[in-house]
């Protein structure tokens, strides 16, 4: 056996291997130490291998999937070694033939499909990613409902590509084979039984070597089981607004800083009631559009279920009783369906149905719907085949039959009736042995070693014991005795033949009515997406009915007007303690593009900040806003830098942080992108943190040209507003009042009169001498500030941004003349005169350029 298992472990070296025992998954080795450490299972031992005792630990079968998750959640992968025959089969081979296993499956973090081990409410995605000359392509596949993305992408956006994915599992082509794009288009289209894959889209080579590597993947870890795969779709980064990793995380999109979906904006906005309308919003939300025809087709369906409260509470309540269908495809298609993930295609394809026949009599619908409500329908042949075979709550367990209704096969009904009466008969049989022995405990029981036998109480055994009893001893133990009698026998064997029969018929009966789904796989599928959409214009509608929000309008240039503007995650927070919500506005056109906002700590800048920038992704999301108004230019690139931590497993500094961030945005941003940045410059000293935060204040008006709210500290920075003819300056409110720092939350023009810092840091409770001390050094800064003109001193001369860099344009051409001259130059064999000639012509170089 160990034989055997050391052979399969070498076909999977990188997985915990899953060694079917019995009813247990056995696991040895440095498998055992590994699982036995993460599931926190006893570790034991059994015999030796090469003189030292094998460790070893399993799980039972039945509980296995419990176990997979907390090991894939480990970052583990699993191969599941299964029995290809039984221990009968084996035994024909030979008396000491061991049974024959093989990998069946391999589980990953990407390939799952079990209910048990996702998320009902986020996607689980699958990519792989391949480097074709100077762009990457990208292959996505969520196996759990057959989504299929491929498409390809420039360097600079694979950071913000692979961050809406938040992908499951990630290959890349270094650690796998198989990225090949011209055998992928052919098993693309082999796959999906085509031609050409024009009609699904352009791809290009890099997509479709991404496409191979996850195709081969697939085909590694499934092994006979092919899963579920849509035709693709393409997926290009200017279809939807770019958002990086830092950005997502800064704005907590669909995740709080602490990981969890409290605190996002997700969590705030989510009243979806199905898995299915869930996975889709968070999909909305971390990859906003850019086409506006799209837009506002959401905002039309969302608009109608935010007028119709009537229409959105009947479509709410009949979504609500919906099973995933999505899902429930995926996992027949994987070949790890049940009767029950059936039941839930009946249950909700008639269900759909229903939804199709009460929306279509609505008045004045929006063409999204228009569109949707076709996929609802046309099931009706599927959904009478299930609801005609099968029970109306079929088991997930498909081993012990019970699933296919009476009255859809005969001959399963007359198995059924043969094992009914052979079970009333060996009941009968149990009343006539104790008549006849007088044993008036005796009990004919069954399990899965005898099967059925008689039992009895160890002192009453005796009497069975004899000759002539007619009876036949089968197994003692302690305090009972069991035994046979022919005419048991004879019916056991009548109802497990039966039984057996039953089972095989109804296990045919599941084969082809999976068979006859999958055969309607890609119209069920659009009837899962129909209503996952119609779950989330409702939901969204519902959160507009809640909060107040507004419809957001769009214009063709680069503005960004909003009245009343609020933050939907602060403003619930506030409500829970009882607590008003201070909206504010915002204006940024191309004429006042940059805002400068400046305040004391805790008076809202950030939140200012991160409020505007979510009215974005909502918007552009197909979602209302937390606004009075909203009048916005679609934003292609969305930056936040605001509040940076260490990374200290990269080596890198707060300080560091902040400025790679920053470096991001000022290389990437283009004038229809929007920016916020908070505190640049903060993390080093005074005057290198005041003249990093100038110099990317000018390059953002100057070069990037988009719109930005830039909260500071630096009060310096509000000579800017002089020389910026977009720049506008704004700062939060606060007061003192008799001694104690009021915040108003308020948004004002101009700049703030002071920082309160000092008395911010008394609210923190810094203690009194420490405070009186910061006062005495304060107004000594002052001072010298008034004498000196502080560290700002000075910057009123410097040149403008635009004619700095001319200048240092100018000097490094200069410089490039001049090594271009030495660029040609072999000094080994210059001779005496020829060197003196260069030396002239370096200084004439030099000469022109200064002049």
């Amino acid at each position: 056996m160990m034989a055997q298992y050391l052979a399969i472990k070498a076909e999977a070296p990188d997985c915990l291997l899953f060694y079917r025992m019995g009813d247990f998954f056995e696991l040895f080795f440095d498998d055992a130490k590994a699982a036995a450490q993460c599931l926190d299972i006893a570790l034991t031992a059994r015999g030796e291998h090469e003189g030292e005792p094998i460790p070893m630990c399993g799980v039972p079968v039945h509980a296995a999937e419990g176990y997979l998750a907390r090991l894939i959640k480990g970052g583990f992968r699993v191969a599941i070694a299964e029995q290809t025959e039984s221990p009968a089969e084996a035994k024909k081979r030979g008396s000491k033939s061991v049974v024959n296993r093989a990998i069946v499956r391999v589980v990953t973090a990407g390939t799952l499909t079990e209910e048990a081990l996702l998320d009902s409410r986020a996607a689980n995605w699958l990519v792989a990613i391949a480097k074709v000359g100077e762009r990457f392509g990208l292959a996505a596949a969520d196996i759990s409902t057959g989504r299929f993305e491929l498409g390809s992408i420039p360097p600079h956006a694979l950071d913000a590509e692979l961050a809406r994915l938040s992908a499951a599992e990630v290959i890349d082509q270094e650690r796998k084979s198989g990225f090949d794009s011209v055998s992928a288009e052919k098993r693309l289209c082999e796959r999906f039984q085509v031609a050409t894959l024009d009609g699904f889209g352009s791809f290009d080579r890099a997509a479709l070597c991404a496409a191979g590597g996850l195709l081969a993947y697939l085909d590694e870890v499934a092994r006979e089981s092919l899963p579920f795969l849509r035709p693709p779709t393409p997926r290009a980064a200017g279809d939807h607004m770019m958002i990086d990793a830092a950005t997502r995380e800064s704005l907590e999109l669909t995740a709080s800083a602490t990981g969890g979906r409290p605190g996002s904006l997700l969590h705030a906005v989510d009243r979806t009631v199905t898995g299915a309308g869930a996975r889709l919003l968070a999909a909305d939300i971390g990859a906003p559009l850019l086409d506006r025809e799209r837009i506002e087709a959401r905002l039309d369906l969302v608009a109608l279920f935010e007028r119709d409260a009537g229409s959105r509470e009947m479509l709410r309540r009949q979504l609500k009783a919906l099973p995933d269908i999505g899902r429930a495809l995926g996992r027949l298609a994987a070949g790890r369906g049940s009767p029950r993930d059936l039941g839930q295609l009946r249950d909700g394809l008639n269900e759909a149905r229903r939804l199709h026949a009460r929306l279509a009599t609505l008045p004045d619908q929006p063409p999204l719907l228009a569109s949707l409500l076709p996929s609802l329908t046309g099931h009706g042949e599927l959904t009478d085949l299930l609801s005609r075979a099968l029970v109306p709550m079929p088991p997930i367990d498909s081993a012990q039959g019970g699933y296919i209704a009476e009255g859809y096969d005969h001959a399963l009904d007359a198995l059924r009736a043969t094992g009914g009466e052979g079970r009333r008969a060996i009941a009968s049989l149990e009343a006539r042995y104790r008549q006849q022995t007088g044993i008036a405990t005796l009990k004919i029981r069954h399990n899965g070693v005898l099967g059925y036998h008689i039992e009895v109480p160890a002192k009453h055994a005796d009497p069975l014991m004899a000759a002539d009893s007619g009876f036949t001893h089968r197994q003692t133990l302690a305090g009972v005795v069991r035994f046979n009698a022919p005419d048991l026998h004879d019916q056991a064997l009548r109802v497990g033949q039966a039984g057996a029969h039953a089972l095989a018929a109804e296990a045919a009966h599941l084969e082809d009515l999976t068979e006859a789904a999958l055969a309607r796989a890609e119209p069920i599928a659009a009837a899962a997406d129909s209503l996952a959409r119609l779950d989330v214009a409702a939901a969204l509608a519902e959160r507009a009915a809640e909060g107040g929000w507004s419809r957001p309008h769009f214009a063709p240039h680069n503005c960004f007007e909003i009245e009343g503007g609020r933050h939907p995650v602060v403003e619930d927070a506030l409500r829970a303690s009882g607590a008003r919500f201070v909206a504010n506005d915002c204006s940024l056109s191309e004429e006042e593009r940059l805002w400068l906002v400046t305040g004391p700590n805790m008076g809202g800048k950030s939140t200012f900040l991160r409020q505007n920038a979510l009215i974005a992704v909502l918007a552009q999301a197909g979602a209302f806003v937390p606004a009075a108004r909203a009048t916005l230019g679609l934003v292609d690139r969305l930056f936040s830098r605001v509040g940076a931590s260490d990374n200290l497993a990269r080596g890198r500094s707060t300080f560091m942080v902040e400025m790679v961030e920053t470096a991001a945005i000022l290389s990437q941003a283009t004038e229809r992108s929007f920016v916020i940045l908070d505190e640049v410059g903060r993390g080093t000293s005074t005057y290198d943190g005041l003249a990093i935060a100038w110099a990317v204040v000018e390059a953002i008006h100057d070069r990037n040209r988009c719109r930005c709210l830039f909260a500071t500290h630096y009060h310096e920075l509000t000579r800017l507003a002089e020389r910026l003819d977009a720049l506008s300056l704004h700062h939060v409110r606060a007061r003192e009042w008799k001694g104690e720092l009021v915040f108003l939350h308020e948004l004002a023009t101009g700049p703030a009169d002071r920082s309160y810092g000092l008395a911010v840091a008394k609210l923190a409770g810094l203690p009194a001498p420490v405070l009186a001390r910061a006062r005495s050094v304060l107004a000594k800064l002052e001072e010298g500030r008034a004498a000196t003109g502080g560290i700002a001193a000075g910057l009123d001369d410097l040149p403008l941004f635009a004619a700095a860099a001319a200048t240092e344009a100018e000097e490094a051409a200069a410089c490039d003349a001049v090594r271009e001259a030495l660029a040609g130059v072999d000094a080994d064999s210059l001779s005496p005169r020829e060197a003196l000639e260069l030396v002239y012509q370096l200084k004439r170089l030099a000469a022109e350029n200064q002049g």
